[in-house]
């Protein structure tokens, strides 16, 4: 296996039918302060209030036909139980980030920007070699540096205001369309 970003094997080396998009729900799913307010609706869950929109839900559709959808959320696996259902998802896989522990191979960043980097450690070891597409709001620049050479890897940030947005899915789709074309065409 060839090594890429620490010890965790380099995106894109391990074949898989999809790439994964790993997707995060609050400034993306659910946005702050959207532009258009009029195309969300508002869902009070326990004592907070989300605001998702029927758009997503036809993009995510669209987008479960090119990737595998990870949820990589601080929402973790209620994710499935409060947010899948109202955009239309199934139960879907996702990345357990409050029960990671760093390991000794894991790429390697100051401490002080651990609070930051969170998720990257978690999602690198979830995607274990396969492609990987990842939408946030916060992706801290140490993430896109390292993940930079990588072609295996598409990093999408949005605007936590507005969240995730059309053009957003469009280059998503393209990425994943020229994986599959390299794929076709070997080597």
């Amino acid at each position: 296996m060839t090594w890429g970003i620490g010890g965790i094997p380099r995106p894109g080396v391990r074949p898989s039918a999809k790439p994964v998009l790993y997707l995060d729900i609050d400034g993306v799913l659910n946005p702050e302060a959207p532009s258009r307010p009029e195309e969300f609706t508002e869902h009070r869950i326990g004592r907070m209030t989300v605001r998702l929109s029927s758009r997503h839900a036809e993009w995510l559709a669209e987008l479960r036909e090119r990737y595998e959808l990870v949820w990589a959320s601080t929402w973790e696996e209620h994710a499935n139980t409060y947010i899948g259902p109202l955009l239309g998802l199934p139960e879907l896989p996702y990345v357990a980030l409050s029960a990671y522990r760093y390991r000794p191979d894991d790429p390697r960043l100051p401490v002080t920007q651990l609070p930051r980097m969170r998720k990257w450690a978690p999602i690198l070891r979830h995607a274990d070699g396969r492609r990987f597409a990842w939408v946030d709001d916060v992706i801290p620049f140490r993430a896109r540096r390292q993940a930079w050479p990588h072609r295996g890897i598409r990093l999408v940030p949005v605007a936590p205001a507005d969240g995730l947005r059309r053009r957003h899915v469009d280059a998503l789709l393209t990425w994943a369309g020229k994986g599959a074309e390299r794929r076709q065409a070997g080597p």
